[in-house]
């Protein structure tokens, strides 16, 4: 269970069923489809007890690890990229989240110091154009809801013609702040340099992007793929429950928008991810009926490459400091999230272990219980580390090579869509990136002279 008490918040969806973890181990062995109760006995490791059995999780973790040999061998990708939020501004009020800072601290006439930042378009460019330089070729970006962040200059003309904007479709035109971030559609073509690989747009930011309008998510993402989003982040998902949004994120999206903002990106050409986030308040039955939501979208769409497992960071939170949660996941239930991850979404490939979550051992045993990713090479993680996070920004790829051949795995380079793929010798060293549009095999921090690492 999680840092919260299970009866704390009168949930109607409890860790309950009639499934036995005997069978439900053995159809995850055979490989037949699970249900939800199958889910929940493997994630509690049986209904039938309190706590979580240690025989009886190895048990799962094996079933796991055996399926990923079989969906996706023994190699472990990963990409190099770059994070680059354009925002801290929003407006939500996430309880979970210490990233955001409130938007009217942004205006012109506050003078509160609140830390946060907004970038503009140009200072984007530069931010990826020296990342590109040093051989990468994804650059991420999650940001706030900025009151003045509108998906291109025809949706900010709709915007502004309502009676009361602020009010009514939350928007306040650029001069009301000291920074103006332009607009989506400006951002990414910004960050479009030399061909880089744009994963941007949770459904949270498209439906940002198309407030006060009767656009479809099909025709924002189509926008926004025009200029320059190659790919979308099913970020924003938290638990795709809605009695537990209602607790941790009551002002965000829900959990049928989630799904018609992935639907609509998808229909319109795009690749997505999708993310679970726990440990918090919800329970092992919230956990796995979020997999079936994942399974279910996949089914119908087939679009989403990988599911990303990220275990609550609690420290920074409002959660936490209003004593809502006294903690985060337990090192067994992280294990079980992934195994479970792997067992029940049988249609989608890889599962992705997070080094920023979890530093480098955990990861690396996560990669024995069913996942097969170990995300990027990053060069700034802003969200983490604002939460509390304590495992750096950057690995290198000789960091890479050197994790994974320690645990007898095959290091590959991938694109961010597993398209392409480029297996690395553990003893051709030093490693570098290759598949970018200025990549050379040179070790990336060594092309500007700073041999400098994240802290493990």
């Amino acid at each position: 269970m999680t840092g919260a008490a299970r009866d704390d918040f009168g949930f109607d969806h409890v860790p309950e069923t009639d499934q036995s973890f005997e069978n439900a181990l053995a159809k995850a062995r055979t490989g037949e489809r699970l249900t939800i109760a199958d889910g929940v006995e493997l994630m509690t490791t049986g209904t039938d007890h309190e706590g979580i059995d240690p025989v009886r999780k190895e048990l799962v973790l094996e079933a796991a690890d055996r399926r990923r040999a079989e969906m996706v061998g023994d190699e472990v990708t990963f990409v190099a990229n770059l994070n680059n939020n354009v925002t801290t501004a929003c407006t939500t009020g996430c309880l979970f989240c210490n990233f955001k800072n409130t938007a009217h601290l942004f205006e012109s006439d506050s003078d509160v110091d609140h830390g946060g930042f907004t970038k503009t378009p140009e200072e984007s460019r530069d931010i990826v154009s020296d990342a590109v330089e040093m051989g990468i070729y994804e650059v991420t970006s999650v940001s706030g809801l900025h009151p003045a962040l509108v998906l291109d200059e025809e949706h900010r003309e709709i915007l502004e013609s309502y009676d009361n904007p602020a009010a009514e479709v939350n928007y306040k035109p650029p001069e009301a702040y000291d920074v103006d971030p332009s607009t989506y559609a400006a951002q990414l073509d910004a960050m479009s340099v030399d061909g880089v690989h744009v994963h941007s747009m949770t459904p949270e930011e498209a439906h940002h992007a198309k407030r006060g309008t009767d656009w479809s998510y099909e025709e924002v993402y189509r926008r926004l793929a025009d200029a320059g989003l190659d790919s979308a982040p099913g970020t924003a998902a938290e638990i795709l429950v809605p009695e537990v949004r209602d607790v941790i994120c009551p002002g965000k999206i829900g959990t049928d928008e989630w799904v018609a903002g992935m639907e609509g990106a998808m229909e319109a050409g795009l690749d997505v991810t999708a993310t679970i986030m726990y440990g918090h308040v919800e329970n092992e039955m919230h956990r796995v009926m979020h997999l079936d939501v994942v399974r279910d979208l996949q089914d119908r769409y087939g679009g989403i490459t990988e599911f990303v497992p990220l275990s609550f960071i609690y420290q920074n939170t409002p959660l936490y400091d209003r004593g809502l949660v006294t903690g985060g996941a337990s090192d067994d239930e992280d294990e079980l999230m992934i195994a479970v991850s792997r067992l029940y979404l049988d249609n989608i490939d890889h599962i992705q272990s997070s080094w920023v979550k979890f530093g480098n051992a955990k990861a690396l045993k996560l990669l024995n219980c069913g996942a097969d990713d170990l995300m990027g090479t990053i060069l700034s993680e802003e969200i983490t580390k604002r939460a509390g996070g304590e495992f750096g920004e950057f690995r290198s790829f000789d960091e890479y090579v050197d994790m994974i051949t320690a645990i007898g795995r095959q290091p590959v380079e991938r694109s961010t869509d597993y398209r392409t793929r480029r297996p690395l010798d553990p003893d051709g060293g030093p490693h570098g990136p290759m598949l970018g549009p200025r990549a050379d095999g040179t070790p990336m921090l060594e092309r500007r002279g700073n041999s400098a690492t994240a802290d493990d």
